[in-house]
């Protein structure tokens, strides 16, 4: 494994490269680790949520592959391949008692991890979680944004629409490509079956490390009931409402959000 500081803009963006992959990945901080998984929105190395997270341990968060600026290798093709990365990631790294932070589909990727392996994990804060499926083959779990408008989306995915990430036609070039990426990268991890394993919800069970379950309080994306799924099928798991949030409390309410992380992590009341 090698790792330098790559083009990015900060030193706290490096490239480490894995099992073939080039990993872009954002480190700051010291102390215990915390693993942040990002959405399938990707992630943005300003974001107050990693500074907030980074004053208590020590930081990594990677662009999924085919993320942002990671490379994608050709036989990663579905969720589990995430899972057994950021697995072998933790090992290779000799990283223990770590606190994992997913957010939408990076909750389903730390949600297949739990289930493999929890030998090096202490906690998991799965943020809006999707992956799993609830109702009938032809109920929708969890709201299509392939086919929803983008000005819809906002709505649906924000309590307050302003604070969504710009489109693909307000930024540079390089920026758009990123946003492209992104999406292509959601649409093949997350496509067929869309955005659940058709297995993980039986599977559950598995998770050992304390797990604590987050939504937004205007998240328009899944509902009540889908979370509720996740919360009764982890043994133990803990739930948390974020007030003034839609789908992604960690670019709306990232200091809340931090707040209800710790006081899980030290076990009181937030």
């Amino acid at each position: 494994m090698t790792s330098t500081i790559s083009s990015a803009d900060e030193a706290s963006v490096t490239s480490m490269k894995l099992s073939g992959v080039e990993l872009e990945v954002i480190r700051r901080g010291a102390g215990r680790p915390i693993l942040f998984l990002h959405p399938e929105i990707g992630i943005a190395s300003n974001l107050p949520v990693l500074d907030y997270l980074a004053e208590h341990g020590q930081l990594i968060a990677p662009s999924h592959p085919g993320f942002m600026r990671s490379s994608l290798p050709r036989h990663f093709s579905n969720i589990d391949d995430l899972a057994y990365f950021y697995l072998d990631l933790l090992e290779t790294l000799d990283l223990r008692d770590v606190v994992v932070v997913g957010s939408s589909l990076g909750a389903w990727v730390a949600a297949e991890m739990g289930i493999k392996s929890c030998e090096r994990i202490s906690h998991f804060v799965l943020i809006s979680p999707v992956g799993i499926k609830i109702g009938g083959p032809l109920d929708s779990s969890v709201v299509d944004v392939f086919v929803t408008d983008s000005e819809d989306f906002k709505g649906l995915a924000f309590a307050d629409p302003s604070k969504a990430p710009p489109e693909a036609t307000r930024v540079s070039d390089e920026e758009a490509e990123v946003i492209a990426r992104n999406r292509e990268a959601t649409a093949l991890y997350g496509w067929l079956p869309y955005m659940y394993d058709p297995k993980l919800r039986a599977r559950l069970y598995r998770i050992k490390a304390r797990t604590l379950i987050v939504k937004g309080d205007q998240d328009g994306l899944i509902s009540d009931a889908y979370v509720a799924q996740f919360v009764e099928s982890i043994p133990g798991a803990q739930f948390t409402v974020v007030a003034d949030a839609g789908h992604f409390p960690h670019l709306e309410q990232p200091e809340q959000l931090v707040k209800r992380i710790l006081a899980f992590i030290e076990n009181r009341t937030s």
